[in-house]
């Protein structure tokens, strides 16, 4: 029986998450990984790939990282996880509202998901309204019904929360005003990344928040993938906006399992439990949400950031790795096919073909070819521990893949692609 075939009997869909299925990668991928280190990857048999996955985009200063690692140690020999809280705990809490100017309170926990449904539980309490509007075009923001209830699967969720979920479009301010105008009194929150594949044009994040505030709703910032990435202090300060409540996640640990839910006190303290005679809001109550070892790795995370300029290196790096790509595909004259772009702190690339259609058989081609090469694309998370030796491993997977990706343009990417095209992980049917 093979790895895949071990995964699947034992974990439905294979992995933890649906991001990391085997219908998400070509057939000549890694079945199944066995350890990471700095910008790489290693198969069980010790075949190692350059990684630009990165955890899903959770690991910003590199796997494996040695001083990371020790503070989580150090944490595991204090117990890691005790009967009250720990002063890791005050110290990891007082080190985020320090660092990001929003925040006044903050409750921790282990993943994103329980992160935004806490903003989404806290603006319900705090405003007495049930609906949730999120932006369309970003692709998740959690496991909890609020959420997958306005994606094409909605198998098992309530047709109440199917319907208390309304939609609108980024960098387009009529599409969120349009439904405060149908929804006047019903909208608790707006939550939205403060970026993904473009910056947000003509102050739209601050017109978000002033929509948000005319109708008395809540304006929450989902920064799981811009924070710690975009600037320490996060993509708000970047871009100059102050959010009531902000998610984090992935990178604030460099891939320990660390999330939050913070913001404004008045909001956040309807989960406390110090105001005599005030009705109680249950918000988190989880026994590992503020383990140890994961909160020492944010707080070393914090300082390794600051001591060596990380998140510069990130947008520099990011900004050659667009550049080379776009430079690569003009010189193998595919530069309408293969496009390279978004924020150079986050780079991605689409892939086309010859009618200028959308391709996901493509992406699988480009996916598989460069695997052939030594590289993981799926898609585009850059490290500390991507440098210029990294670079100009890619650049020579590059020139093998695009040999092939040329051809497939012309010819179909059927002539070329062994196995099956990757899917959209929000599908209706398997």
């Amino acid at each position: 029986m093979t790895y895949q075939d071990r995964l699947l009997k034992a974990i439905p869909g294979g992995a933890h998450t649906y991001s990391r299925g085997f219908d998400q990668y070509p057939v000549n991928a890694p079945k199944i990984l066995k350890r990471g280190k700095g910008a790489y990857i290693y198969d069980e048999n010790e075949n190692k790939f350059l990684d630009y996955g990165m955890a899903l985009r959770a690991v910003n200063l590199g796997y494996a990282n040695e001083t990371i690692n020790k503070a989580a140690y150090a944490q595991m020999e204090f117990g890691n996880n005790l009967t009250r809280a720990s002063l890791i705990e005050l110290e990891a809490a007082e080190l985020l509202i320090d660092t990001i100017d929003s925040v006044e309170m903050v409750k921790f926990t282990k993943n994103g998901s329980t992160a935004t449904t806490a903003a989404v539980k806290l603006s319900r309490a705090y405003t007495g309204r049930m609906m949730v509007a999120r932006c369309e075009e970003q692709p998740f923001f959690s496991y909890d019904d609020w959420f997958i209830g306005s994606t094409p699967i909605t198998k098992g969720i309530p047709q109440k929360d199917i319907d208390n979920t309304k939609l609108f479009n980024y960098n387009n301010i009529e599409s969120l005003e349009k439904l405060f105008e149908q929804y006047p009194t019903e909208i608790a929150c707006v939550i939205l990344e403060p970026s993904s594949s473009e910056h947000p044009k003509d102050n739209f994040l601050n017109k978000v928040k002033e929509v948000c505030h005319k109708y008395g709703a809540v304006f929450i910032l989902d920064e799981m993938i811009t924070g710690f990435r975009w600037h320490l202090k996060g993509a708000q300060h970047y871009y100059n906006v102050t959010p009531d409540l902000c998610t984090f996640g992935k990178a604030m640990a460099n891939g320990f399992s660390v999330a939050a839910v913070a913001g404004k006190r008045e909001i956040m303290e309807l989960g406390s439990i110090e105001k005599e005679g005030a009705e109680r809001l249950f918000l988190l109550s989880t026994t590992h949400g503020a383990e140890m070892n994961g909160l020492g790795a944010f707080v070393e995370s914090v300082k390794f950031l600051k001591e060596n300029k990380v998140i510069e290196h990130i947008w520099k790096y990011g900004k050659d790795l667009i550049d080379l790509l776009t430079n690569m595909a003009k010189k193998y004259g595919i530069e309408n096919n293969f496009v390279a772009g978004g924020v150079d702190c986050s780079p991605y690339y689409l892939t086309f073909d010859k009618d200028g259609k959308n391709s996901l058989g493509l992406r699988t081609l480009f996916s598989q070819e460069m695997i052939k090469n030594g590289v993981m694309m799926p898609w585009i998370s850059v490290s500390y521990a991507h440098g210029e030796k990294e670079l100009a491993l890619t650049k020579e997977a590059l020139e093998k893949t695009f040999e092939v990706y040329k051809k497939a343009v012309d010819e179909g990417y059927e002539n070329y692609l062994v196995g099956d095209v990757i899917k959209p992980v929000f599908r209706k049917y398997n």
